[in-house]
């Protein structure tokens, strides 16, 4: 277990380093969750943050503290997306070359966004622990200082500011929820809030398909994860890092896990609610409190920690998030092959106030009786109470649909 930590000093340095460089960024309120919760809660808008998230605040405190003959030896750095973006900017604000190196499969405008601030991005394994891998040995090779995304005390101190900056703009907190990958930003703002509000439940949140700290708590040592299958790829780390793990077990209030469902759900809930762009990992913290919302003390603070996402991949998020919201419904059902049949049949959708995006027939079905006909619909509906009432009223009127994946 590592012994390095973070104090309320070394934050309170970090954000003299960064005067200038990061962002201020807004509070902004949501009334939607803030119904659901019994009071107030506030987004804290990281996704509004210089390179799209809160990584170039850790990243440029790291590399601001490195000498002068570190900084010519260049930095290098293994991310998703986030943290190189951070570190890319990072050096070249501080004249230091930089080389991140990327998981193969990396989304292509986080990796066109780390080259436009300046790095050279080499590809490296599936996953951000195989990247880190091949980052390390390349530090090893060419003298290059490393710029671990977490597991580092000035790293934790700089991520650690968004908290000086919570607990300024909403001195009134009573939660902060924190979106958890490796961990640096939890411990950081951990360190920050409970060295003078002890009071301030400080909860962290991970993927279910990547939630390493639930065992690696359990174990008392950060612990590997076998795999990690999540959309949220900012936050799929396999294992705990030393410093911030430490960090965590003594300052954290509790870790909590989301869904992909409920990570769908939070993103489109900030698109269409709060005009608020946010990647899966940026939305896990509004995933928690919309799961169990009266669990959070209000005034609450959910970190949106990022807004990088490739379009192609919000678009595909919004579709499931509209499905998971019973917003989008696909049925399948049988009617007689005869006319009139299907004018019937849309009849009825209609006058449930379905809307039909897709339909087809389908006629060589071997299950198919005698003079039947398979219809397989794609509905929009208003909500899931809305898709169960029209479930229950195709089968009042005679007709067996069948829900299948959208």
């Amino acid at each position: 277990m590592s012994t390095a930590t973070v104090t309320l000093e070394d934050v309170e340095r970090a954000r003299d380093l960064l005067e200038g460089v990061a962002r201020r960024t807004p509070l902004e309120g949501s009334r939607s969750i803030s119904e659901q919760v019994g009071g107030h809660v506030h987004f804290k808008c990281e996704n509004l943050q210089r390179t799209g998230s809160f990584k170039i605040r850790g990243a440029y405190v790291r590399i601001a503290n490195l000498s002068a003959a570190e900084r010519a030896n260049g930095v290098v750095a293994a991310s998703a997306g986030n943290h190189a973006q951070g570190v890319a900017l990072a050096a070249s604000l501080l004249d230091s070359k930089s080389t991140v190196f990327m998981p193969e499969g990396a989304p292509l405008p986080k990796v066109a966004a780390t080259e436009a601030y300046g790095a050279h991005v080499r590809f490296a394994g599936h996953t951000v622990d195989e990247a880190l891998i091949a980052a390390r040995a390349f530090a090893a090779e060419t003298g290059a200082t490393f710029i671990h995304p977490f597991d580092h005390p000035d790293v934790i101190a700089g991520q650690g500011t968004v908290g000086l900056e919570i607990l300024e703009q909403c001195p009134e907190v009573r939660t902060i929820v924190v979106s958890v990958g490796g961990g640096g930003l939890l411990a950081g703002v951990a360190a920050a809030v409970k060295a003078t509000r002890p009071d301030v439940r400080v909860i962290g949140v991970q993927a279910a398909g990547a939630a390493a700290y639930p065992p690696s708590m359990a174990a008392g040592k950060p612990v590997q994860l076998a795999g990690m299958a999540t959309m949220a790829d900012g936050i799929a780390v396999g294992r705990p890092g030393d410093v911030p793990f430490d960090l965590i077990t003594r300052l954290a209030d509790e870790i909590r896990v989301v869904s992909e469902e409920s990570l769908s759900k939070a993103m489109l809930a900030l698109l269409e609610r709060a005009k608020l762009v946010v990647e899966p990992a940026g939305a896990a913290a509004v995933a928690a409190v919309m799961d169990d919302a009266r669990a959070f003390e209000a005034p609450v603070v959910a970190l949106l920690s990022g807004g990088n996402i490739d379009p192609l991949l919000m678009m595909r998020m919004i579709r499931h998030g509209l499905v998971s919201a019973g917003r989008f419904l696909a049925l399948r059902l049988r009617i007689p092959d005869r006319p009139g049949a299907l004018a019937k049949l849309l009849s009825e959708l209609g006058e449930a106030d379905a809307n039909v995006m897709d339909i087809e027939h389908l006629w060589t079905r071997p299950s198919l009786a005698f003079g039947e006909v398979e219809v397989a619909l794609q509905l929009e509906t208003r909500g899931i109470a809305h898709a169960e009432t029209l479930i229950s009223r195709l089968r009042a009127a005679g007709y067996q649909p069948e829900p299948t994946s959208f």
